[in-house]
């Protein structure tokens, strides 16, 4: 279907529009809240809870998930406000355990993958491939056989639009376009055309097609060379997204449904911002959609077409749901004996092997320090300032560094901890499990716990086997060295 060049015209002048984008300033947590009273609990493990899942798992480090956090996160999306229709996928890369994927799958949730891999992953867990889509950085070498299975594919590069054609020539096929719409948000930047490792939209973005090769006609004869049918568009502007710059880009959105009369979906991505730590807020859903709701039912009067919305939340299913528990198994001081310089360390039995948001980004996470013991009546009352550190022979190997600095430590002041006690690092239910650097020092990847609303604790990843980090490894013939 040809592009409408009156909608050219009219989105071309809207995407050169940059005031809408102004910066609005982020909220870092403060170092004043930082040290605000230690919590008796974590987000949802108690002292008791907590022995549990170490049981479970036959000891530290692990993960834990909260079934009833998962579930009521889950609801909250699926209530997101729409017009005419809504698909939540959960953006599988934040979590990919199978136990997860399917608790979202019985819930109505479809997935958003990220590499082909993430694909077979979920198909191998009984999601329908219908129920997958793929936007990613490298199309994978099986697509055709994919998207021949049922998956939908959102193209994210020029090239990636052209090897899709070449693959199905004049055969009407449908595909999505990812569309880089010009700014971005992630975060702790306050950028929208810089980078930042959390901004994936923007001209300092590799993500999608620039938006001015689809107002140029660049796509539209792409599209128009090999037949092709686009029913979906796609933008995603970063992870912790300020909520009112994405909700102006997803409005932005709308304007590229308009160049083709065929595209009956407007996938608005995910990135919604979750409050990990005291002062850090969660994005309301309902009012950050309301508007987006409104703007679709706007288009649908000019336009005559009802799009349906899909969402892409990953951090805002699993984040909050999910915590490290590791153990403390050593402490060391630095300080002088004036006191004036130097710090306490606590040194986990975990880190950025399970954990690699801190060092990655100089992400905040909350610690809570509970006895050894497993009981709350163990529970101290002393307070002392510490820097928290993981096991790695790696000195960005940091838990607590400045917000939004991983090359800077900050103290924390955490309850007086000795060798043995429990150290839960809550909010580590996204991008952590999927996202570390395991088996770095040969250190094997942790177990996974899933925690109903009854205390029951279930094996859902067990502890990998020292031998399975080198299996893999082949010996060279006799006499190479």
């Amino acid at each position: 279907m040809k592009a409408s060049r009156a909608s050219l015209a009219i989105l071309m002048a809207i995407a050169s529009s940059a005031s809408a984008f102004a910066p609005t300033k982020f909220n870092t947590p403060s170092s004043t809240l930082l040290r605000a009273t230690p919590a008796t609990s974590s987000n949802f493990l108690t002292p008791e809870l907590a022995q549990s899942c170490i049981d479970v798992a036959s000891g530290t480090p692990l993960y834990a998930y909260s079934l009833d956090s998962l579930a009521k996160a889950a609801d909250a999306c699926l209530a997101f406000p729409n017009a005419y229709g809504l698909t939540v996928r959960y953006a599988m890369k934040a979590c990919p355990n199978g136990t997860i994927l399917k608790y979202f799958l019985s819930r109505g949730i479809c997935i958003d993958a990220s590499s082909g891999y993430e694909v077979r992953r979920a198909m191998d867990m009984g999601v329908p491939a219908e129920k997958i889509s793929l936007s990613s950085q490298e199309l994978p070498q099986d697509f055709e056989e994919l998207v021949n299975l049922g998956v939908k594919i959102n193209c994210c590069s020029i090239s990636q639009l052209e090897r899709f054609g070449k693959a199905f020539p004049n055969a009407s096929q449908k595909v999505g376009v990812r569309v880089n719409p010009g700014v971005g948000s992630g975060g702790f930047s306050s950028s929208t055309t810089g980078f930042s490792k959390t901004n994936v939209g923007g001209p300092s973005s590799s993500f999608g097609i620039w938006h001015e090769f689809v107002t140029d006609g660049t796509v539209p004869s792409i599209v128009e060379k090999y037949g092709l049918e686009v029913e979906r568009i796609h933008t995603h502007i970063g992870s912790g997204s300020d909520p009112a710059i994405w909700q102006q880009t997803a409005k932005l959105s709308l304007s590229f449904c308009a160049i083709w009369d065929t595209v009956t979906t407007l996938n608005l991505g995910g990135g919604y911002k979750v409050g990990r730590n005291p002062d850090e807020k969660t994005t309301d859903l309902i009012e950050i959609g309301s508007p987006v709701a409104d703007a679709f039912k706007d288009f649908a009067k000019e336009h005559g077409r009802e799009l349906k919305m899909e969402i892409e939340p990953g951090t805002y299913l699993v984040a909050n749901a999910g915590a490290l528990v590791t153990k403390i198994q050593d402490k060391v001081s630095t300080k002088s004996s004036s006191g004036d310089s130097g710090h306490i360390f606590l040194k986990m039995d975990a880190g950025m092997t399970d954990v690699l948001r801190p060092s990655l980004y100089g992400a905040i996470h909350p610690i809570t320090i509970l006895p050894g013991s497993g009981k709350s009546e163990d529970i101290g009352t002393d307070v002392e300032g510490v820097v928290v550190v993981g096991h790695c022979c790696e000195s960005g190997d940091l838990m607590t560094p400045k917000p939004g600095e991983p090359e800077a430590l900050e103290e924390r002041p955490l309850r007086t901890a000795e060798l043995g006690d429990i150290a839960v690092m809550d909010g580590s239910g996204a991008y952590c499990a999927g996202m570390s650097t395991k088996n770095y020092n040969s250190f094997p990847e942790a177990p996974e716990v899933l925690v109903t609303a009854d205390g029951d604790v279930h094996l859902i990843r067990k502890r990998q086997e020292l031998k399975k980090i080198y299996e893999n490894e082949c010996d060279v013939p006799d006499g190479v060295f």
